[in-house]
């Protein structure tokens, strides 16, 4: 048996755990506390680390959250109540294996009890017991199918507890409950994230457009030209230097302004 440090709060085996309707008060003051704290003018990262930070008051034994997420193929750890632990989290990655993974793989809540689980994933277990973790409970987050699309997958919520009997098939119900919203949550704010990248789009080219527009101006006063003729020399002079044409027009403003 592997030695544990201990780094958090134990409940003793025989200590009786809080009631159903107890439990159940403690997601709904959470999914409130979710649902308050919402904006919908937030960073995807931020959003992330709101739901680890509220999930931990959704489940009484929850004693530290992380939300792993997918980019690129690659998972990542990317929102913690407790950096530590996302060393646990990194082993999972690096080997391939784990009930983070797991969970993720297979669109199911994963429990693992640190101990149990030695043959299956060695990595897992290691740098769990270094950290003194006794239970585990990962949670996929989902988006629902819809008529075109079907269920995607889009972070993993990862429940750490120090008390070897935490978490049962009611603490799983209760924590799809909370990510139902926390889904809610993460897809507002990548779409807020979407709108404001469209939105500096925009800025960009209005900005872009009001300077060729006065470059065009300097040439018709130069050359005595229209306004086709110098818009034809800025893209001339854009494709012989292979400069993007708002550089050209921005250097012939600066030229003109010196002189």
């Amino acid at each position: 048996m592997a030695d544990y440090v201990q780094t958090g709060p134990v409940r003793q085996q025989g200590d009786e755990r809080p009631d159903a309707l107890d439990r159940l008060d403690e997601t709904t003051e959470a999914l409130t506390a979710l649902h308050d704290a919402f904006t919908g003018e937030e960073s995807l990262d931020d959003a992330l680390q709101r739901v680890a930070d509220t999930a931990t008051r959704a489940l009484p034994d929850a004693d530290a959250v992380t939300v792993s997420v997918v980019t690129d193929t690659q998972p990542h750890t990317a929102a913690a109540t407790d950096r530590d632990l996302v060393e646990v989290d990194r082993q999972q990655y690096e080997s391939g294996r784990g009930p983070c993974l797991e969970s993720a793989a297979k669109l199911v809540p994963v429990r693992a009890v640190v101990g149990e689980h030695r043959d299956e994933w060695p990595e897992f277990e290691a740098a769990a017991g270094k950290a003194g973790v006794r239970a585990y409970l990962s949670v996929p987050v989902v988006l629902p199918a819809s008529d075109n699309t079907e269920v995607r997958h889009i972070g993993t919520l990862n429940v750490y507890s120090y008390t070897a009997t935490a978490f049962d098939p009611f603490d799983e119900g209760l924590m799809r409950l909370f990510t139902t919203a926390a889904s809610a949550t993460i897809t507002n704010a990548q779409r807020w994230r979407r709108s404001q990248d469209h939105v500096g789009h925009l800025e960009r080219a209005l900005t872009s457009r009001a300077v060729i527009e006065q470059a065009k101006g300097v040439l018709m006063a130069v050359h005595s030209c229209t306004a086709d003729e110098a818009f034809s020399m800025l893209v001339e002079q854009s494709q012989r230097a292979n400069t993007k044409l708002r550089d050209v027009a921005v250097k012939l403003l600066e030229s003109a302004t010196r002189s």
